[in-house]
């Protein structure tokens, strides 16, 4: 008898907890609406103005790069031991990893794709303009990620002279 009474007593008890737990879930916990009424909150609510179609920065912005004919971007860098030295360092920290130390495709992560990353003393890209090749980092295609958020302009046209030198 005293082995049912215990067993009765812990269905109540476990009872009891579940009906505490639901009442305290339905009524107990009114932060998160209240935390949803907060001004901070609030101000992501508002939509931003709608801004024209074509509005640009009126001293330079990405659009300026991105709506320009690659075939007419010029290189402003001289090809000099100095730049092509910038650019190299430069392909170590962002290209090494695809293009691999020898620039042939063959690099840690380049490995893993299907097909390859470009081997860059080929003709297929060294016959390509330098805008074009811009255009290329900077914005990306195919799979070849867009590096505008990381390499500057001024890189961008370092690793070209680089790359130039590669052929040689």
């Amino acid at each position: 008898m005293r082995n049912f009474n215990l067993k009765i007593l812990l269905r109540l008890s476990a009872l009891l907890i579940l009906v505490a737990f639901g009442a305290f879930s339905i009524f107990g916990c009114t932060n998160y609406g209240r935390m949803r009424d907060d001004e901070a909150v609030e101000a992501y609510n508002d939509e931003f103005p709608k801004m024209p179609k074509k509005t640009i920065p009126i001293d330079g912005g990405i659009w300026i790069e991105r709506e320009a004919d690659p075939g007419s971007l010029v290189n402003p860098l001289p090809q000099t031991p100095d730049v092509v030295a910038t650019g190299a360092e430069r392909y170590k920290f962002y290209c090494i990893q695809c293009h691999g130390p020898r620039a042939d495709g063959y690099g840690t992560v380049g490995q893993s794709f299907a097909p390859l990353p470009a081997n860059l003393k080929e003709p297929r890209v060294q016959n390509q303009t330098d805008g074009e090749l811009f255009y290329k980092i900077r914005f990306g295609f195919l799979r070849h990620p867009a590096l505008f958020p990381t390499v500057t302009d001024e890189e961008t046209w370092a690793l070209i002279r680089y790359i130039r030198a590669l052929a040689g």
